[in-house]
């Protein structure tokens, strides 16, 4: 069987909704971890005593390695290519 003929297959229903599942997973913890970004990015107008407690630097790197993540599952979230191997 053909890459291009497995794509244009049929999903059952059980498959379907296990992508639907996972597509809505995915965009919800996508939105999730790109907030917890931001909420990092921007911790001293938020929380100024967690500001306090750690390094700004760091916090920032974090904060971005979590958008750059939560980006990424609202992507995965959006593709929906899952089932595919």
């Amino acid at each position: 069987m053909a890459l291009e003929e497995f794509e244009k297959e049929q999903l059952n229903e059980r498959d379907k909704g296990y992508i639907r599942m996972r597509s809505i997973m995915d965009l919800g913890m996508g939105i999730l971890w790109a907030g917890m970004g931001v909420f990092l990015f921007f911790v001293k107008k938020f929380s100024p005593g967690l500001a306090e407690q750690y390094d700004t630097n760091l916090l920032r790197v974090f904060a971005v390695v979590c958008m750059i993540y939560g980006l990424f599952r609202v992507y995965r979230g959006i593709k929906k290519n899952y089932l595919r191997h």
